[in-house]
């Protein structure tokens, strides 16, 4: 098969992979503040989110972010994010497996939540981060229905963007846009310790 052929059979795919990427451009009509959910048992998820926040802030947008599940450790994400003008909501009890006290978690949940839900009221934020979310809703630490209702009534302008693990199935049907973000192969389970400016 000569060179020449070859050069034209690629030019073809590539003109038809073109008309049927520039027809589903012309089909996309519908202007509409996006939710997002980036889910799975792969890591990456909130690393993802982070950078949606960078990527708006990179534009001029106004982003906010909620941590679920965090400690009060240092988070490289917020260290510069928050110099860019991002509000930061911290849950900051570190994981459940270190506080074992289902009742303190639920308290600190439902307060981190009420600083979610100043966020998803507030008209001049473009972007919203709810990071490990989907954990305070499959631990019952929040309210399905009120987490929901919040998501709704957001304002029409504001994209929000969803992390963790095992997304309940309402938020699901409920997104423009859901990943799965799978584990393949992780360096911790080979016993490799956590890193600096790449796991946090």
């Amino acid at each position: 098969m000569d060179q020449n052929y070859k050069q034209q059979r690629h030019k073809e795919r590539q003109q038809q992979l073109k008309a049927e990427v520039d027809k589903k451009i012309s089909a996309a009509t519908q202007d509409k503040a996006l939710l997002l959910v980036l889910t799975g048992d792969g890591k990456g998820k909130s690393t993802a989110g982070f950078g949606t926040v960078a990527r708006a802030v990179g534009h001029g947008l106004n982003a906010a972010v909620v941590q679920f599940i965090k400690g009060s450790w240092d988070c490289g994400e917020r260290n510069l994010l928050q110099q860019h003008g991002v509000e930061f909501a911290v849950m900051a009890t570190g994981f459940t497996w270190e506080t074992q006290n289902r009742e303190a978690d639920i308290a600190a949940a439902e307060l981190v939540w009420a600083e979610a839900e100043r966020f998803l009221q507030d008209e001049r934020l473009q972007l919203v981060l709810l990071d490990e979310l989907t954990y305070m809703l499959s631990y019952h630490y929040l309210d399905l229905d009120r987490v929901v209702r919040a998501i709704e009534q957001r304002p029409a302008s504001q994209h929000l963007v969803i992390t963790g693990r095992n997304c309940h199935r309402r938020l699901i049907d409920m997104a423009d846009t859901v990943s799965e973000i799978q584990n393949i192969k992780h360096a911790f389970d080979a016993g490799i310790q956590v890193q600096k400016g790449v796991d946090w």
